[in-house]
């Protein structure tokens, strides 16, 4: 569960996909930069306002999803 607290769901941004601390950031976005083969040093290059710990977030977060457990997240 480490790093979820980063993960927020807002019916206000994004159409209430789970994002990165509150911003317009989906986590499958992050996902599909990953998915690009982009590193995590090449993504935060481009994108200064993202941090580290938000790339482990989404991974985590769809770990937990593709698990099936239930999540909460912060608002």
């Amino acid at each position: 569960m480490q790093y979820l607290e980063r993960i927020t769901i807002d019916p206000e941004i994004c159409h209430g996909k789970p994002c990165i601390r509150g911003m317009r950031w989906p986590v499958e976005v992050i996902l599909d930069l990953l998915g690009s083969e982009m590193t995590i040093e090449e993504i935060l290059e481009d994108h200064p306002e993202l941090e580290k710990e938000d790339i482990i977030a989404s991974l985590n977060y769809a770990r937990l999803l593709m698990s099936g457990q239930l999540i909460k997240s912060a608002a």
